[in-house]
């Protein structure tokens, strides 16, 4: 709660604005947050009509870059949560807001970066624009990307550590595996030996489940982290494991049956090439004797 008054109410279910980050990059007013928001949703609008008739951009070398960049990012991320939750020791079913001492503060740092890593990744959709790859602009990207800047503006805000750095921990850990493959596949040479994007869509599914489960360990057994934080998290891996699980169906489970039809289609052509080749074989042995007599 932002407001002067303390209760029982905002202490029990939101908590009161963290001072820690008082002053911090983009942090002391909601209004960048959601300018930036703004201008990527009409970018996402704006972009493709305005390379509907031009040609695309490769990007190749400006994408590997990107990509490798966030890939170091999101492995220093990794490394520092949880390596600050072990100094910390912080309780994996539920961990307040200042009980670990300077590991928090070392949290909260690694948390902003995690905040503004969401800012960054706005330039995945615009790489897809740049690059005529519209049909990877789903509801699914979108939603998620447009979402997540600003629910890290308010979590950063209000519980900038404490329970908050499990899913953070989780994602940057998928996100290693996830631009690592971007930045490799963008190098044509590579992408015969990719083998594991299939496996990435797997592991965010799996990352929702687990951070719900931790989630919900915080409202089982809870202490003093807010649970309105709490069940709005849940709500929100709800959401995403709909979306992704949809995603999931339509990308691998469609393309699989695709590929069952494409064979037994193929099986059915070769035989009835191998019948037509011996059918018009037969007619020219005939036309031979025919000329013979």
């Amino acid at each position: 709660c932002v407001f002067p008054e303390k209760s029982i109410y905002c202490q029990h279910w939101i908590g009161y604005s963290d001072p820690r980050v008082k002053g911090w990059l983009l942090l002391e007013n909601y209004t960048p947050t959601f300018i930036f928001s703004v201008l990527y949703l009409l970018i996402v609008w704006l972009g493709p009509k305005y390379m509907r008739n031009k040609q695309p951009f490769s990007c190749r070398g400006i994408l590997v870059i990107y990509n490798l960049g966030l890939t170091l990012l999101s492995l220093y991320m990794f490394y520092e949560l949880v390596t600050g939750v072990l100094e910390g020791g912080y309780n994996f079913f539920c961990q307040d807001t200042h009980s670990g001492g300077e590991a928090d503060m070392k949290i909260i740092r690694v948390l902003w970066w995690y905040y503004f890593s969401k800012l960054i990744e706005f330039m995945d959709t615009f790489f897809f624009i740049l690059r005529k790859n519209n049909h990877q602009i789903t509801v699914l990207h979108v939603y998620h990307h447009a979402t997540m800047l600003n629910i890290w503006w308010f979590v950063m805000n209000w519980v900038p550590c404490g329970h908050s750095y499990f899913g953070a921990t989780l994602n940057s850990f998928i996100h290693v595996l996830m631009y690592s493959y971007y930045g490799l596949s963008a190098v044509p040479a590579m992408r015969p030996y990719l083998w594991w994007k299939k496996y990435i869509t797997q592991g965010q599914l799996i990352q929702f489940v687990l951070t719900i489960f931790q989630t919900s360990c915080g409202v089982v057994w809870p202490c003093a982290f807010p649970q309105g934080w709490l069940y709005f998290q849940i709500s929100y891996m709800i959401s995403l494991i709909i979306l992704f699980t949809n995603f999931y169906i339509q990308t691998y489970n469609k393309k699989a049956s695709s590929r069952r039809k494409e064979y037994q289609n193929g099986s059915t052509a070769v035989a009835n090439g191998y019948t037509n080749s011996f059918s018009s074989l037969e007619n020219n042995v005939k036309q031979r004797k025919q000329r013979k007599d």
